[in-house]
């Protein structure tokens, strides 16, 4: 199974518009960073995980070819906002199974409403095949198994995802004890990692550390990170030898 960061950044992605941060001008490839995402592909599945506004551009990016299925975190915009980019893959493939909250699909319902038509489509609109997730309730895609792990992004309920040795969470601030057990074992976590100061919604970097020591995976790459935590190589020296900042276009495999 391979990993591929499609996008590392947060909500307003690196550089910020209009930024003069130091980080926002940097000049390494690594420090530019779009919102965050991740496919997930084997010979025979392929999945991605959110689909933000820079969908099409990290689909090109990474030469995406088919999407099986699109699992949805939560329905903030940079998670889900380029849902009209699935459009060439339907074109070659039919509707495409997303997997979300029943809360989530109903947002995408009101902000999406064309999508979801059942009478006097326009045609050549994206076409999807809407699934709930239940916590606790693994479903498969292909011939993947894919657990959700429930966790809150402040008093907002989040879905992050186990499939086999990998565990994907993401705008993760609290996370029940119970929902712990299931990514314990994991090879490689990612995570998010916002800043270093202390966030109402996010994990700082140092919370994303304490968790890493709880769960105890091989390996952990952060993700979801905003231009206040600082620049990629300097950030890195810093971390333990088994935590490691993702970046986009960064392959892994487990």
């Amino acid at each position: 199974m391979k990993v591929y960061f499609l996008g590392t950044g947060t909500s307003q992605g690196i550089p910020v518009i209009g930024s003069n941060h130091s980080v926002c001008l940097s000049d390494n490839p690594k420090d530019k960073r779009l919102r965050v995402s991740v496919w997930i592909h084997t010979k025979d599945t392929s999945i991605v995980i959110d689909c933000g506004p820079d969908f099409r551009q990290q689909m090109l990016s990474s030469k995406c070819k088919k999407v099986d299925a699109i699992l949805f975190t939560h329905e903030h915009a940079d998670h889900t906002a380029g849902i009209d980019d699935i459009r060439p893959f339907n074109f070659k493939q039919g509707k495409i199974p997303i997997y979300a909250h029943s809360r989530v699909i109903e947002n995408l319902k009101k902000r999406f409403d064309y999508i979801f038509e059942t009478e006097n489509r326009y045609p050549g609109a994206p076409s999807v095949d809407a699934i709930e997730v239940l916590n606790n309730v693994p479903f498969k895609v292909g011939n993947l198994k894919v657990i959700p792990i429930n966790a809150f992004h402040a008093n907002l309920q989040v879905f992050g995802y186990r499939i086999d040795k990998f565990a994907y969470l993401t705008d993760v601030k609290t996370i029940e004890a119970d929902e712990i057990e299931k990514i314990k074992g994991v090879e490689v976590l990612v995570i998010n990692a916002l800043r270093e100061e202390p966030h109402h919604s996010h994990f700082s970097l140092q919370d994303a550390l304490d968790f890493v020591t709880l769960v105890q995976p091989k390996k952990t790459y952060l993700t979801h990170i905003s231009h206040l935590l600082g620049f990629h190589d300097e950030v890195q020296k810093k971390l333990p030898p088994n935590v490691f900042l993702a970046y986009d276009n960064l392959e892994i495999s487990i």
